[in-house]
């Protein structure tokens, strides 16, 4: 029986890899059309990812030549291997970020050389027995104070690269002069090929479809308010909405969309960090207010968490009933609509680049619909004999959209800040009247007019009366009735 099994085993164990070796083709044929479909789907979701690398590639090959030509080869010898190095670690995605590491390597290299060289020259002067030990306490002393520094946040956000590589060249040049005689000539092809790599990668950063960190800054600043807007405009006909009414809307994704906004500051942080480093381009001119961005990307996260805490009320396990939610329903969704348009309309701006006059009529809207909201609460409006239970619910979402209305005002105050600071086009005059034929009554048309008033009568000619919703003007000497 131990021999049947045995022989059992070794036929199972043979069918069982034989089966994955006929398999292994197929398998590794999926495999491969995986790696590309997510290639693929990396390059579309970004193109700039292509160029970036192809920009990569052509800056090795240019900064290559120093080895591949004789004559440049002969001048800088193996050092011109720095220039290579160089530009593998400072070419960065943006401009702001290749021009900060390049600026940043190049005046280390150039001060760490520098104290590098007077430093051998001042520890030569003690001998042959004190040069290595004062070599060796200037280390000591350059390496703790500049690692020490490194720690001091401001310094550590935009020159934490450069004080690396000070260390590194100040170490790498001193300790080496004890041993080279050369240490002028060592220190001048270092700065020299660090040069050469750095300031290759920063013109072809700039000159072959740059990415501006800056640009990137300003489009997600105005895409995350655009977010909150969203959601805001549809929050209200999301929760109010009663059960035979069906679903609102068959695309939901404006509902989580905003939950990308919650993570967004390590982002911004960098890009406003390689924005100071970039000089003035497009629309935006030199020491544009970048720090102003970051103060609206606060107030819009802080607006962000308050709708993360509507966005779990509209799947909560305890819901109000219908009768006690249709107290305020008008109300709020006449808020939550309002403060949406709102939002979008200062992403709009932002993105434009104007100024945003055109929301403050939505902000105004916002803000009358939370005093009344604010008086509807205090007067009671549920009957003694509800359940508390189950106001609190209804009662929290319209106090958290009082709050947003509150962190949408100071968003739209910020962005009035940013527009007057960066100074933004005025918007064009949204008012264009129509020229009045002889002896007609011109109409002046506003798209910023509300719905109630949606159009400015201006007569020609002496009112003789008023009746409803018409007024009587004399053309010509004839009588003409004109609805308003």
């Amino acid at each position: 029986m131990d021999l049947e099994s045995a022989s059992r085993e070794k036929q199972g164990l043979f069918s069982c890899g034989w089966s994955r070796m006929k398999a292994l083709p197929k398998n590794i044929t999926t495999k491969i059309f995986e790696f590309y479909s997510k290639v693929k789907k990396l390059a579309q979701d970004d193109p700039r990812r292509v160029v970036h690398s192809l920009k990569v590639g052509l800056a090795l090959n240019l900064v290559s030549l120093l080895y591949y030509y004789e004559p440049l080869y002969n001048g800088f010898g193996v050092s011109a291997i720095w220039a290579v190095m160089t530009v593998v670690v400072v070419f960065e995605f943006s401009v702001g970020a290749t021009l900060g590491k390049g600026l940043n390597r190049g005046l280390a290299t150039l001060s760490g050389g520098a104290l590098a060289v007077g430093a051998y020259h001042l520890a030569n002067l003690s001998g042959r027995i004190g040069e290595p030990i004062l070599l060796g306490f200037f280390v000591f002393l350059q390496a703790a104070v500049s690692t020490f520094a490194r720690f001091y946040p401001k310094i550590k956000a935009r020159y934490d690269y450069g004080l690396l590589i000070f260390i590194l060249t100040f170490a790498f040049i001193s300790v080496s002069g004890f041993r080279d005689d050369e240490i002028f000539e060592m220190a001048h092809k270092r700065l020299s090929t660090v040069l050469i790599g750095g300031s290759t990668c920063v013109m072809i950063s700039i000159l072959l479809f740059p990415v501006w960190a800056g640009e990137d800054l300003h489009n997600l600043i105005a895409s995350n308010l655009e977010k909150l807007g969203c959601f805001l405009e549809g929050f209200g006909d999301e929760y109010f909405k009663m059960p035979g009414d069906g679903e609102s809307k068959d695309d939901k994704s404006f509902l989580r969309s905003y939950k990308s906004v919650l993570n967004s500051k390590s982002n911004e942080d960098t890009l406003a960090n390689f924005a100071r480093w970039e000089p003035g381009h497009g629309r935006f001119q030199f020491r544009h207010p970048w720090k102003q961005y970051l103060k609206i990307a606060a107030l819009t996260r802080q607006c962000a968490y308050r709708i993360e805490s509507l966005h779990g009320h509209l799947n909560a396990d305890i819901q109000a009933k219908p009768e006690i939610r249709s107290k305020i329903q008008g109300t709020c969704t006449k808020m939550s609509s309002e403060s949406g348009k709102a939002l979008k309309e200062l992403a709009s701006a932002i993105k434009r680049m104007v100024k945003p006059i055109s929301a403050d009529i939505h902000i105004e809207n916002s803000k009358s619909a939370a005093k009344n909201l604010n008086s509807l609460l205090k007067s009671g409006p549920w009957d003694d004999e509800m359940d508390l239970l189950e106001v609190v619910p209804v009662a929290t979402v319209a106090s958290l959209l009082i709050e947003v209305v509150s962190c949408m005002e100071e968003i739209a105050e910020s962005v009035h800040e940013l527009a007057s600071m960066a100074n933004f086009e005025g918007n064009k005059p949204t008012v264009s009247p129509e020229k009045p034929e002889t002896g007609q009554v011109g109409v002046v048309k506003s798209s910023n007019i509300e719905d109630n008033c949606s159009s400015v009568i201006i007569t020609i000619g002496e009112p003789i009366r008023e009746n409803g919703n018409s007024s009587v003007t004399m053309n010509n000497g004839r009588p003409t009735t004109t609805e308003v």
